[in-house]
């Protein structure tokens, strides 16, 4: 018995395939769900989604969504999202590398709009760079 995943955003299908176990990121923390889990609705937040098909697991990096788990579904709506698999590594962590510099550059403005926006921006690259990592 398997789960069916869905990993959609407003322009692209991420995945749809058959998975063993998901693992997803939600606001409340790590989810895991296996085939015949009760129905849930749940919102989740900039982080990897780990999928385990056999013995072989893969990443997707997601940018904050809501994902709906019905028995053996499981649909996952988010803003954006990206495979492990299409990350560039050294990018990636040069981008880690520039977010934590724009988002330190702020100490003195605690809760200004262009701080929120940096630490939007680092937690995006983290998802990222964690992702090519969860494989």
């Amino acid at each position: 018995m398997a789960l069916t995943l869905r990993v959609l955003c407003p322009d692209q299908n991420v995945f749809d395939g058959q998975a063993d176990e998901v693992i997803l990121p939600s606001t409340t923390g790590q989810l895991g769900v296996l085939p015949g889990h009760v129905s849930l609705l749940t919102a989740l937040d900039v982080g990897v989604l780990r999928v385990r098909d056999g013995n072989s697991w893969s990443a997707i990096a997601l940018m904050g969504g809501f994902a709906e788990i019905d028995e053996d579904e499981v649909n996952v709506l988010v803003n954006a999202a990206e495979p492990a698999s299409s990350i560039n590594v050294d990018a990636a962590q040069q981008d880690l590398n520039s977010a934590q510099q724009a988002w330190d550059s702020f100490d003195g403005k605690p809760n200004s709009p262009e701080k929120i926006k940096a630490q939007q921006a680092f937690q995006k690259a983290r998802a990222r760079l964690q992702a090519t990592r969860a494989n």
